[in-house]
């Protein structure tokens, strides 16, 4: 499907050659993929529902009251009632629950008293509850899924907006590269932090979540893409003197064509080595942003929300931050092995030889 060049395949098998680097990336792209499926591990509904004959697929299908399945109320079925029904009737009805049965928003208190509980496999909590009684492992599961993507959209339009500017910054120089020099200067002295507070400060709280999220995107992405331009930048100004670009000039290719067929190939193997670094500290920011109430709008779960509960209640529910902080550990780990695999396949100076 993909014709690379040898250079590339090299550089891809020195990467599948750093065992560490590549199992860690293996096991992201699963968690990757599992979480993409979340609701088909963490739900408060049936993943399967079979009544009296008729299947039925609570999950990705419409809301069932509980009259649909014998039961004497018109809200939502609440699903482990119902499957502990089934079980006591013994008859031919029957449901699948996912692995873990609670959903991330669901309150399930004990005696109607919101509190932390411990991890209980009977109840099946099996990290436990945080302050308000929700699910911790369900919570991180949503979260991480948040964390991943949100992180990765972070990257692509850091890079696609870095790239795009460094490129023309390099390639036209002049006046051009002046003035936008001039005003990277300045945009990069702005205090993130401050715009962010003062972004969310005046957000109406009735905005729906995906419109939040979609803001404080922007807004990161807005002050996160002038190191990308400089890399860039000093990468095309490289490459532009080379002989095959006056050779591509000569020909009659546009400057679009030689800019994105012929200078960005050859400038995107620095840029790769950063890129899971970008990813780390999208993640760190977004959960230092969350632990500070600034980002992603309750009740979403996230990371930061979860080490915010955690450290106010270290005494009395210990679990809440072990939970939290863990994973952000062992993610923030993959990816670093990542990068550090990324970085040694392609550098140019170890597998190069100067005659």
């Amino acid at each position: 499907m993909f014709n690379m060049n040898p250079e590339t395949q090299k550089k891809i098998r020195r990467f599948k050659g750093i065992k560490r680097g590549y199992y860690s990336f293996v096991i992201l792209i699963g968690l990757l993929s599992l979480t993409s499926i979340c609701e088909l591990i963490a739900n408060s509904r049936a993943l399967l529902v079979s009544y009296q004959g008729t299947l039925y697929f609570p999950i990705y299908s419409a809301f069932h009251p509980g009259t649909d399945f014998g039961l004497d109320y018109p809200y939502e079925t609440n699903y482990r009632e119902l499957k502990q029904k089934f079980l006591n009737e013994g008859g031919d009805n029957w449901l699948v629950m996912p692995l873990v049965q609670y959903n991330p928003y669901e309150n399930n208190a004990q005696n109607n008293v919101f509190r932390p509980a411990a991890p209980s496999l009977s109840k099946g909590h099996y990290l436990g509850t945080d302050t308000t009684s929700r699910d911790i492992l369900s919570r991180l599961i949503y979260g991480t899924r948040i964390a991943l993507w949100f992180a990765l959209a972070f990257t692509l339009s850091v890079y696609a907006l870095g790239i795009v500017i460094g490129c023309a910054m390099g390639y036209f120089g002049g006046l051009f590269d002046l003035i936008f020099q001039r005003f990277i200067e300045i945009w990069s002295n702005i205090p993130f932090l401050y715009m962010v507070i003062i972004v969310f400060s005046v957000i109406p709280s009735g905005f729906p979540t995906s419109t939040r999220i979609g803001l404080l995107l922007f807004v990161m992405v807005l002050f996160s893409w002038t190191s990308i331009t400089y890399y860039m930048r000093t990468e095309t100004y490289r490459e532009k003197s080379r002989d095959y670009v006056s050779a591509a000039r000569i020909m009659g290719a546009s400057n679009l064509r030689i800019i994105f067929r012929h200078i960005l190939p050859n400038a995107l193997s620095t840029l790769i080595t950063f890129v899971p670094f970008t990813v780390i500290s999208s993640i760190t920011a977004i959960t230092a942003l969350d632990f500070l109430g600034f980002g992603l709008p309750p009740p979403t779960p996230s990371l930061g929300e979860l080490l915010k509960q955690g450290t106010g209640s270290l005494r009395t529910a210990p679990w809440i931050v072990i939970s939290a902080f863990g994973t952000l550990v062992i993610l923030l780990t993959l990816i670093t092995f990542v990068g550090e695999a990324i970085r040694e396949s392609f550098d140019p100076k170890k597998f190069t030889i100067y005659k």
